[in-house]
């Protein structure tokens, strides 16, 4: 791997019980690094065990969401502090958590490449199990013509977090049902509803995550368990990740 810096490498396989905790466990170990005397790379990968409405940190919800029909369903609602679009997560839609220094490639230090470098690794390693996807964009990943994961970002003083949705095995007319169509998208998407622009990555859930691994975790490295800040998540989901104030600011 073409590092400028000699990090420690870190994995987490947890998925928590609800969607706010996974939220914040993310934003919990982007600060722990980013106040840690060190440097790391910590890669999560999770996924939710319910369905759940996510939206980015400057979304707004009845813009977004079919509220009535959550709630009708009892579909939690969430809100993520990285950017990007609201997303529908939940089985077959598996989630993985990238944090870095940003000194550690020239590309984390600008907003706009960051995401297409962190996915274009990805990419390289599910090209060589057999999936024909792209980058496309600002920080998706697409089979053909249509999207098959997106990607949101959040940065701090020293370190920078990237999380994306890989769709491998999800009911796609849920976001139909669930969520309007987005008033902001990508050129590419063009007037496509949910259900023609997006599809699943036809891959295993095994074969993913050994191809996000493989991107981000050296074979010749030692990789380490994260200790779970637990104090950070803990003030993470009171003060702001499960908050109606924060999820409904607007």
């Amino acid at each position: 791997m073409d590092l400028a810096i000699s990090p420690a490498y870190y994995f987490v396989d947890r998925s928590l019980a609800d969607v706010y905790s996974n939220l914040a466990l993310d934003e919990a170990l982007l600060q722990a690094a980013d106040e840690a005397d060190d440097s790391r790379i910590v890669l999560r990968i999770w996924e939710q065990p319910s369905f759940a409405v996510v939206l980015g940190a400057s979304c707004r919800l009845h813009e977004d969401v079919h509220v009535d029909v959550c709630a009708e369903n009892k579909i939690p609602i969430a809100r993520r502090s990285s950017g990007g679009g609201t997303v529908l997560i939940g089985p077959g839609a598996l989630n993985f958590c990238l944090i870095a220094p940003i000194s550690l490639h020239p590309e984390f230090k600008a907003v706009n490449s960051a995401q297409v470098f962190v996915l274009q690794r990805i990419a390289d390693r599910l090209r060589s199990l057999g999936a024909v996807v792209d980058v496309r964009g600002s920080g998706d990943l697409a089979v053909g013509e249509r999207k098959c994961s997106g990607s949101a970002q959040r940065r701090l003083r020293r370190s920078l977090l990237i999380h994306a949705t890989i769709l491998y095995d999800f009911p796609i007319s849920l976001m139909t049902r669930y969520l309007h169509p987005p008033l902001k998208r990508p050129a590419w998407r063009l007037d496509r509803s949910h259900e023609e622009f997006l599809t699943n990555l036809p891959l295993t859930e095994e074969m993913i995550v050994s191809a996000i691994r493989s991107a981000w975790l050296p074979l010749d490295r030692p990789i380490l368990d994260a200790t779970i800040p637990e104090a950070i998540l803990a003030r993470l989901l009171s003060s702001k990740l499960a908050d109606p104030q924060w999820i409904e600011r607007f």
